[in-house]
């Protein structure tokens, strides 16, 4: 690191805005220079809600347009958390303005959207990242090395993963993630861009080459011009012989859970997208062993819970934090690293897949 600051640029004040304040406040080679919305009171709210609880060193501005935004000159990076609908629009003015981009997820409409945000943001030489913030866990990196020397459940047959939580009426009437213009993928998109990112980290990285999707129960806020899945299963093929399937909710209680079951054994993860409050991410490994003589028959349980030193967010070592000083690095140093936008692509056209797939009755598309 150069002891350069990343000087961000928030383009609305959506929830996760606040998580991300901190963030950068505590990343090292940061700070927010200013803060946009559709008014500048709505933005000065923000602005001394978060400096209430995380104060910064430097004062930031208040923006009263997202244009303005964009022409300012101490902003290097542009964090966008708008609703999915209204992302292509500000990627794009933003990396046409020479600006760094981390946007939120799902990233696009589509995956001709995606790519014409990634291929703006090459074509200018600015960094493009999408939010998922588990990306730079310390826990995931472990894993992978559990999977990749198959020391432990040996070879990967198969991967599972579970995203849902139950929205009450109000949610389900009147939340952005039931309006099909605001955000078309409904938890497809909010919760089921995580599983298929875990469900590559767990691959790694190769694609799939056929999935099947549906909409298990479609949901509509009652201002939607159309319904969007509020509960989404899907059937992932990759070569080789692993398979891998996902499910994630609207209508399902609290539950972020991942099985990768090899031939030796398998892995779980209780938390894989947001970490129980703690200052260890964990995981269990378990090599169960089945005992049979004659009349005795012992399934002889082996688990192993293994865990890095990683707080679930807000502390300095946190996945969020790492997040925003990797994206700062990559700005600060001038080390632009394509891997991310790769990513995103590579989630972005299985999404693209499990839609097309429900649309045509969930029969088996190729990818």
């Amino acid at each position: 690191m150069t002891g350069a600051m990343c000087r961000w640029g928030f383009l609305s004040t959506a929830a996760i805005a606040r998580k991300n304040w901190k963030a950068v406040q505590l990343c090292g080679n940061g700070r927010v220079s200013a803060v946009a919305s559709r008014s500048v009171a709505k933005a000065q709210a923000f602005i001394n809600e978060c400096m209430a609880e995380v104060p910064q060193q430097q004062d930031v501005t208040a923006v009263g347009s997202y244009a303005e935004l964009l022409e300012r000159e101490d902003v290097d990076a542009i964090y966008i958390p708008l609703p999915t609908g209204l992302r292509k629009e500000w990627v794009l003015a933003a990396a046409k303005a020479g600006k760094h981009v981390l946007v939120e997820k799902p990233v696009a409409n589509n995956l001709e959207d995606a790519q014409a945000m990634v291929d703006a943001c090459s074509e200018a030489g600015v960094q493009f990242m999408d939010g998922v913030m588990f990306d730079h866990s310390k826990r995931l990196a472990d894993i992978r090395e559990v999977l990749k020397t198959e020391s432990v459940i040996g070879k990967l047959r198969r991967i599972s993963t579970h995203f849902s939580f139950s929205g009450d009426s109000s949610f389900q009437q009147s939340n952005i993630r039931t309006d099909s213009v605001l955000e078309p993928h409904g938890c497809l998109g909010d919760l089921g861009w995580y599983c298929i990112r875990m469900t590559l980290w767990a691959a790694g990285l190769q694609m799939p080459t056929h999935v099947t999707a549906r909409t298990i129960t479609p949901l509509q806020g009652k201002d939607s011009e159309g319904d969007v899945p509020g509960e989404f299963s899907a059937e992932l093929l990759f070569p080789n012989g692993l398979s891998a399937a996902f499910y994630c909710s609207f209508l399902t209680s609290n539950q972020q859970t991942v099985l990768l079951s090899g031939s030796d054994g398998y892995l779980t993860i209780d938390d894989f997208v947001l970490p129980f409050y703690d200052a260890e991410a964990a995981w269990t490994e378990h090599e169960h062993v089945l005992d049979i003589d004659n009349c005795r028959w012992n399934f002889r349980k082996h688990s192993d819970r293994k865990a890095v030193h990683e707080y679930a967010s807000g502390e300095p070592n946190s996945s969020e934090v790492n997040m925003v000083r990797t994206f700062g690095d990559c700005v600060t140093d001038k080390r632009l690293d394509a891997s991310y936008a790769e990513l995103t692509i590579k989630t972005q056209r299985i999404l693209d897949a499990c839609r097309r797939s429900d649309a045509a009755g969930g029969i088996q598309v190729e990818i």
